[in-house]
C-alpha cells in the first residue's frame, strides 16, 4: 500500500471513530434527537430553535405561542394583533426579533398599521426604549422641504392618514434631533416609533464595520416595509434561555421535568478538542488528496462540457484547439479587458479579422458560464448582439472568440465627463444606442426559438462597434426558457447591484420573468441620460437623492436632465423621451413594466404620445 492510500485509510478510520464518538455523546439527550434547529432558506433567514419551533415540529420543541412557519424561503410569525409577519432577524441573546407585517394588497402604507395598532400581546411586546438609536420620532410636515442628506432623518412618506392632522409628508427622525433645525411647518406627531434592531455579540449595533450609521437605513425599512422589533417573554422560560445564550449555550426543554435547561457544552468541548487533535493530520492528508480530488473534479466538468458540445453540434461557431487560440491571441500579449470571469485579449483570425478572446480563467459553476454563452448566442445573429465566432474547450482551458468591438463598452462614455466623450454621447446618439439595445433585447425575448433572459444588462456589457452601434454581450448569467413561459425559477439572485430588479431579491414584488431584464435596461438608460452612476437606495453615503427619484422630479418639473453642457430644444425632447421610457421600465411591480417590443415603439414614436409613469418607489 503506497503512502497516499495509507494516509487515506488512517484518515477514514479516525473520522469514523470521531463520528461514532460524536453520535454517542448525544445519545441521552432526547431534546436534540427530535428538536434540531431549522432555517426556511438553506443559507439565509433566521435560525429557528427553542423557544421557537416550526409548525411541523412536536409541541415540546417550542414554547406556547411561539410557533413559526415557512412560506417558501420566508419565515412567518402569525402575530395575534398584526397577523402574518415575515421574520427578518431573531436575536436569541437579547430576546429581540424584527418582523415585517404582511399587509394585504389593498394597503399601500406599511407604517400605518404600526402607528394605529396596540401591538402588545401576552408573549410579544414592543421593545423598551433603552437605546436612542433603535427608536425614532414621527414628524409631519405640510411641505416636502426637509433636507434628505441629513443622517438622522428618513423619509418622506406621503401615505399616512392620521386623525386631527393635516400633514402631507411624514419623516422619522432621531429622538435627540433638535426640532429647531427642522422647518417651522413640521410638528411631532407620534413618539416613539420603534425601528428594526441590529445586534452583534456585544449588544446593540449602531454603526457598520466601516463606521456608517445604521439609523437612516433602519428607519427606511420601517417606513417602506413597516419593519418593527418585538421582545418575547414567557415566565421562567425566558430568563433561563437568556442565561443560556449569555453563557454561549443554546436552550432546550425537558419534557419530563417540564422545564427549560441549557444544553451542555461538555460534549461540544470534547468534540472541539478531538477536532483540534485531528486538524494537523487533516491538513497533511488534504495536501496529499488535493491533486487527486481536483483532477477528478476537473474531469467531471470536462465530461459535462463535452456532452453539451456533442449535443450542441459543431457546425458553428468554430471550435479551436488551445494552441490555435494562443496563435489567434498572439500569445495573450495585448490585454484589452478584465472581469470576474478572467481576461479579454485582442487577436486576429488567420484571415486577418480582428477578434476579442475571452479566457474563462475564473470559471465557476461547473462550466455553466461557458455553456450559457455558447448555448445562447452561438447560433443567433442580430445587429445588436455581439457575435460568437468560435470557442475552445480543452480540459480545464476554456475560451470564447468574439467579433472585436473597437470602441469598448458604453460604460466608458457615460461616466467619463471630458470633452471627447461628451461630443460622442449627444442626445441623438443616446437615443440611437438605447433603441439598438432595446431591439437586441426584444430579439432575445421574442425572436429566438427559446426566450433568452440575460440577467446582467448594464453599461459594461454593452459594446460599441466602429459606428457606435450597440451590441449586447456577456451571456454568462443568461437563462433559456420557453417563449410562452411567463415565470422562471432561480435558486439565487443574478446580476449586478443597482441593476437587479426587486423581484430577484424578494418574491413579494412578483415573479421573475423577462420583465427583470426590462428593469435593468431602465436603470441603464437613466444612467445614460443623467451621466450619473445608479446606486442602491439603501446606501446612505451618496451625496444626492436616489437617481430614479432625481430624474422623475426633474421630468415632472420640466427641468433639464443634462447639466454638463448646453443642448438644443430638440435634444431636450429626446432626453425627456428616454427618461420617461426608462421610468416606465423601472416600475417596482413587473406587471407595470412594458415589454421590450413596447419599449422599441416608445423610443421610435413621438414624445407627445408618452404618458408620465407613476413615481418610482423609494
Amino acid at each position: 500500500m503506497d503512502l497516499h492510500k495509507y494516509l487515506l485509510t488512517v484518515l477514514l478510520l479516525l473520522l469514523l471513530n470521531y463520528a461514532s464518538y460524536a453520535a454517542t455523546s448525544w445519545e441521552d439527550d432526547d431534546f436534540l434527537k427530535t428538536c434540531s434547529s431549522h432555517r426556511c432558506s438553506k443559507h439565509h433567514g433566521p435560525e429557528i430553535r427553542f423557544p421557537f419551533r416550526l409548525s411541523t415540529d412536536p409541541p415540546s420543541c417550542g414554547a406556547p405561542g411561539m410557533q413559526l412557519s415557512c412560506s417558501k424561503h420566508d419565515t412567518i410569525l402569525n402575530h395575534p394583533v398584526l397577523g402574518p409577519c415575515k421574520v427578518t432577524a431573531v436575536y436569541y441573546r437579547h430576546l429581540v426579533m424584527n418582523v415585517i407585517p404582511l399587509v394585504d394588497s389593498s394597503s399601500c402604507c406599511p407604517l400605518q398599521k404600526l402607528i394605529s395598532t396596540n401591538q402588545s400581546t401576552d408573549v410579544y411586546k414592543p421593545v423598551p426604549l433603552d437605546y436612542l438609536g433603535h427608536y425614532s420620532v414621527l414628524i409631519g410636515c405640510s411641505v416636502d422641504s426637509v433636507a434628505r442628506n441629513k443622517g438622522g432623518i428618513a423619509g418622506p412618506s406621503s401615505c399616512l392618514s392620521l386623525s386631527n392632522n393635516a400633514s402631507q409628508f411624514w419623516y422619522l427622525v432621531r429622538p435627540e434631533t433638535d426640532m429647531s433645525t427642522l422647518p417651522f411647518w413640521c410638528e411631532v406627531v407620534a413618539n416613539p416609533i420603534r425601528i428594526p434592531y441590529n445586534y452583534n455579540k456585544n449588544g446593540p449595533k449602531f454603526r457598520t464595520f466601516f463606521g456608517k450609521e445604521l439609523f437612516k437605513e433602519n428607519a427606511k425599512r420601517a417606513i417602506n416595509l413597516g419593519e418593527t422589533p418585538f421582545n418575547w417573554s414567557l415566565n421562567s422560560i425566558t430568563s433561563i434561555c437568556q442565561r443560556c445564550e449569555q453563557e454561549g449555550r443554546h436552550c432546550g426543554f425537558s419534557s419530563n421535568r417540564r422545564q427549560a435547561f441549557c444544553l451542555h457544552r461538555g460534549s461540544h468541548v470534547k468534540l472541539i478538542a478531538a477536532t483540534t487533535s485531528l486538524a494537523t493530520f487533516v491538513v497533511l492528508v488534504a495536501t496529499a488528496l488535493y491533486r487527486s480530488l481536483k483532477k477528478r473534479y476537473n474531469e467531471a466538468i470536462h465530461l459535462k462540457v463535452e456532452m453539451f458540445l456533442k449535443t450542441y453540434g459543431t457546425s458553428k461557431p468554430t471550435r479551436y484547439t488551445f494552441s490555435e487560440v494562443k496563435k489567434i491571441a498572439r500569445r495573450f500579449k495585448e490585454k484589452v479587458g478584465q472581469g470576474g470571469f478572467g481576461s479579454v485579449y485582442k487577436g486576429h483570425l488567420p484571415n486577418g479579422v480582428p477578434v476579442a478572446v475571452k479566457m474563462l480563467e475564473n470559471s465557476t459553476g461547473e462550466g455553466e458560464d461557458f455553456i450559457n454563452e455558447v448555448a445562447t448566442i452561438g447560433q443567433i445573429h442580430h445587429a445588436n448582439i455581439v457575435r460568437l465566432l468560435g470557442f475552445c474547450s480543452e480540459r480545464t482551458r476554456r475560451a470564447l472568440v468574439y467579433e472585436f468591438m473597437p470602441n469598448e463598452s458604453l460604460e466608458r462614455y457615460i461616466f467619463l465627463h471630458d470633452s471627447n466623450t461628451q461630443d460622442l454621447l449627444v442626445p441623438k446618439k443616446m437615443l440611437h444606442i438605447a433603441t439598438g439595445i432595446a431591439r437586441g433585447m426584444e430579439y432575445l425575448h421574442q425572436g429566438c426559438n427559446q426566450r433568452i433572459l440575460h440577467f446582467d444588462i448594464k453599461p459594461h456589457n454593452i459594446l460599441l462597434d466602429y459606428s457606435f452601434n450597440p451590441k449586447i454581450s456577456d451571456f454568462g448569467l443568461a437563462k433559456l426558457c420557453a417563449r410562452d413561459q411567463s415565470i422562471v425559477t432561480l435558486t439565487a439572485a443574478r446580476g449586478t447591484m443597482g441593476y437587479i430588479a426587486p423581484e430577484l431579491y424578494s418574491r413579494n414584488f412578483g415573479g421573475i420573468s423577462y420583465k427583470s431584464d426590462v428593469y435593468s435596461f431602465g436603470m441603464l438608460v437613466l444612467e445614460m441620460v443623467s451621466g450619473r452612476r445608479n446606486s442602491d437606495p439603501g446606501i446612505e453615503d451618496q451625496s444626492d437623492v436616489y437617481l430614479p427619484q432625481w430624474v422623475y422630479e426633474r421630468v415632472i418639473a420640466g427641468q433639464d436632465l443634462v447639466l454638463n453642457r448646453e443642448i438644443t430644444e430638440e435634444e431636450k425632447e429626446k432626453v425627456k423621451q428616454l427618461a420617461i421610457v426608462a421610468l416606465w421600465c423601472i416600475q417596482w411591480n413587473p406587471k407595470n413594466r412594458p415589454s421590450m417590443t413596447k419599449v422599441v415603439n416608445m423610443l421610435t414614436g413621438r414624445l407627445q404620445n408618452l404618458q408620465i409613469p407613476p413615481k418610482p418607489y423609494v
